[in-house]
């Protein structure tokens, strides 16, 4: 699929140096290599996040889904995320549609960006796709009327590691899991710019953050795209979902508020409803509590796998 052309308005050629290739770190390669498929597996699921602005007030919102797809017959991960808010009050948005193998290749992708300022449009369109050993780019950007096109491909063996917006999204959710981000971090990635660019990870250790009236913990992440440049700090929960996500430099603050609450609520009550359908629950773990209190052993783990170990099958 290529990037469609539009009729009418002018355009200008994108006349540039090849650019030098951007070297993956041995230590990002290795982690890439060392992602299981169970680990990508509880990668599936979706986050939706609030977007406020320093002063509290509601800008838009930020969204990213994970699942199971193909793509043409292999099978891969399908990732979709979109941003949507303003700027000074411009309305601007990202949509990214990835599908992604289980080595954090892109196989094919879409990004549109856009901002809509007084009297015109600015937007960028970029569409990756992964055919014949080869990495192929198209870019369309547009300000008002004039429309700059441009292609480019890339040799896999030449862009080793070689990362998209998408797969940037995941491999986060990988390292959120893990809470570990190894040492030099460096990947070259794709921006809907017109060159490749360097990407780094590193860890930012683990805090509390509050969330509405909760404070929970949470481990961070930061994201630097260096030939652009951006900064950005994203906090996941233990599960991998996402808390926040801070563009440093930018008025916009993306906050996991009123949806991480309302999973709460819905968690507790599921846990609510089971332990109503199982009552033995509550006599078993009363059994068991009362008989610690009054044995008082110094190793609690130890006594208590003596303890259920009758009701072990094996």
């Amino acid at each position: 699929m290529q990037v469609p052309h539009e009729d009418g308005p002018p355009v200008e050629a994108a006349v540039r140096p090849e650019p030098p290739l951007i070297e993956a770190s041995e230590e990002a390669i290795q982690f890439i290599a060392s992602i299981e498929p169970s680990e990508l597996q509880k990668c599936l699921f979706s986050d939706s996040l609030v977007t406020v602005s320093e002063g509290g007030s509601e800008l838009g919102e930020f969204s990213v889904a994970v699942d199971l797809a193909t793509h043409g017959q292999r099978p891969c991960l399908h990732l979709r995320a979109v941003s949507r808010g303003t700027i000074d009050g411009n309305p601007c948005g990202t949509t990214v549609t990835a599908y992604l193998s289980a080595a954090m290749e892109t196989l094919e992708q879409d990004l549109h960006e856009y901002v809509q300022l007084l009297g015109h449009k600015t937007e960028r369109r970029s569409h990756i796709v992964q055919r014949d050993e080869m990495v192929m780019v198209d870019r369309i950007s547009a300000v008002g009327k004039v429309v700059t096109r441009q292609s480019d491909s890339y040799n896999l063996s030449a862009v080793r590691g070689l990362l998209s917006e998408g797969a940037s999204l995941l491999l986060m959710r990988v390292m959120a899991l893990r809470r570990t981000v190894p040492e030099n971090m460096t990947l070259p990635s794709l921006d809907p710019g017109p060159r490749l660019t360097r990407v780094t990870y590193r860890s930012l250790g683990v805090k509390q953050l509050a969330v509405g009236p909760e404070t929970v913990e949470v481990f961070g992440v930061e994201r630097a795209v260096e030939e652009v440049p951006a900064l950005w700090h994203c906090y996941f929960l233990a599960d991998g979902h996402l808390a926040s996500r801070e563009q440093l430099g930018s008025p916009e603050d993306m906050e996991m508020r009123s949806k991480f609450l309302d999973r709460k609520e819905e968690l507790m009550a599921d846990h609510a409803s089971y332990l109503r359908q199982h009552p033995e629950l509550r006599a078993l773990l009363a059994d068991f509590l009362q008989f610690l209190l009054l044995r008082k052993p110094d190793n609690v783990i130890h006594f208590t796998k003596e303890y259920f170990l009758p009701f072990s099958s094996r």
